[in-house]
C-alpha cells in the first residue's frame, strides 16, 4: 500500500486509538483495505467514479445505504470523494463451488428477491438504469474509438446483442445488483450477506439470475431450480428462452467490461486472459440459446 491511501486512511475521524491497515484482495474496480481499532474492524473501499464502465461512485453509496436499510449489506460507516467505508462482516467469501453447493440455491434466491423488491423502499435520490444492451454498445464505440485489438469481432457481436435483446422482452423492471460475482456473497454462519453496488440500478431481474448462473457456471438443472424458486412457479419454455437471452447478454458484458479494462484499467489483473475465458463462455451460451 503506498503512503497517500494509508495517510488518508489514518486522517478518517473514526478511528479510536491506533488502527492497523491491511490491504484486501479481489478488487478489480476499487483498492479495498481491512482496518481495525481499539473496537471496530471497517472496511475501506477507494475508487473514483469509472464513467467508461458507468461507475458513479454516488450511486454506490446510495444503494449501499439502501441496502444496508434492507438488512442485506452491512452499514455505512463513512463516504467521502472516492473513499466509502463500510461496517467489516466477519464472514467468509462465496466461491463458485460454495455458489453450486446443493441447498445453497434455496439461500441465495431469497436474498436477490429482497435485493429486487425491498431496495427501491429505501433507495433515495435519483438512481441509475443499468440496461446490458445499451452497456455493451457504448462498450462497442469506446473500443473503436481507442482502436482495441477486438476491433474485428465488434460487428458480429453487436449484431447478436440485437438479437438477444428483441428475444428477451417483455421486461419486468426491479432494483438489481447487477454484478453477482461469488464473491460478492458472504455467509457469517448466521445469515448471507450481498455487497459492492458499483454497478447498482433497475433491470430485469433476469439479468441478476443470469448472472449468477453464468458467473457461477451452474448446471442446466440447478439454473431451472433457481427460475422456479424465484419465480414460485414451474417456468415456461417462453421464460427459460428470455432467461438465456440475458445470460447471453450477461456473458457479453462480461466480456466486453474486460476488454475496456485492457484498455483503461491501472489494477494488477490478467484482463487478457479474463477477456478470453468470458468470450469462450459466451460463445458456448450463445451457441445454446441459438439451438432453443
Amino acid at each position: 500500500m503506498g503512503a497517500l491511501p494509508e495517510r488518508e486512511i489514518r486522517a478518517l475521524p473514526l478511528w479510536d486509538g491506533e488502527i492497523s491497515i491491511r490491504p484486501l484482495s479481489g478488487g478489480i474496480t476499487n483498492r479495498n483495505y481491512l482496518v481495525e481499532d481499539k473496537h471496530r474492524k471497517a472496511v475501506v473501499r477507494l475508487g473514483a467514479d469509472i464513467p467508461v464502465h458507468h461507475i458513479r461512485r454516488d450511486n454506490e453509496l446510495a444503494a449501499s445505504r439502501a441496502a444496508h436499510a434492507a438488512g442485506i449489506s452491512p452499514a455505512v460507516l463513512h463516504h467521502a470523494p472516492g473513499m466509502l467505508v463500510l461496517d467489516y462482516i466477519d464472514a467468509q467469501a462465496f466461491t463458485p463451488q460454495v455458489v453450486r453447493a446443493p441447498g445453497m440455491l434455496e439461500k441465495i434466491v431469497p436474498l436477490i428477491r429482497r435485493c429486487h423488491h425491498d431496495m427501491p423502499k429505501h433507495f433515495r435520490g435519483a438512481a441509475a438504469v443499468f440496461w446490458v444492451f445499451h452497456v455493451v454498445r457504448d462498450y462497442a464505440g469506446e473500443l473503436m474509438d481507442r482502436e482495441s485489438r477486438h476491433r474485428p469481432m465488434l460487428p458480429g457481436l453487436m449484431d447478436r446483442a440485437d438479437r438477444l435483446e428483441k428475444a428477451a422482452g417483455p421486461f419486468e423492471i426491479v432494483f438489481g445488483h447487477n454484478d453477482l460475482l461469488a464473491a460478492n456473497l458472504l455467509d457469517d454462519g448466521n445469515r448471507l450477506w450481498l455487497i459492492d453496488w458499483d454497478y447498482a440500478g433497475f433491470n430485469t431481474p433476469l439479468f441478476d439470475l443470469g448472472g449468477l448462473a453464468s458467473n457461477n457456471e451452474l448446471s442446466p438443472a440447478d439454473e431451472r431450480k433457481m427460475l422456479e424458486l424465484y419465480y414460485d412457479r414451474p417456468v415456461s419454455d417462453e421464460l427459460i428462452r428470455r432467461y438465456e437471452a440475458m445470460k447471453c447478454a450477461s456473458l457479453l458484458r462480461e466480456t466486453m467490461w474486460s476488454m475496456i479494462s485492457e484498455l483503461h484499467s491501472t489494477l494488477d489483473f490478467d484482463y487478457a486472459a479474463y477477456t478470453a475465458e468470458n468470450l469462450q463462455r459466451f460463445e458456448r451460451a450463445f451457441d445454446t440459446f441459438s439451438h432453443m
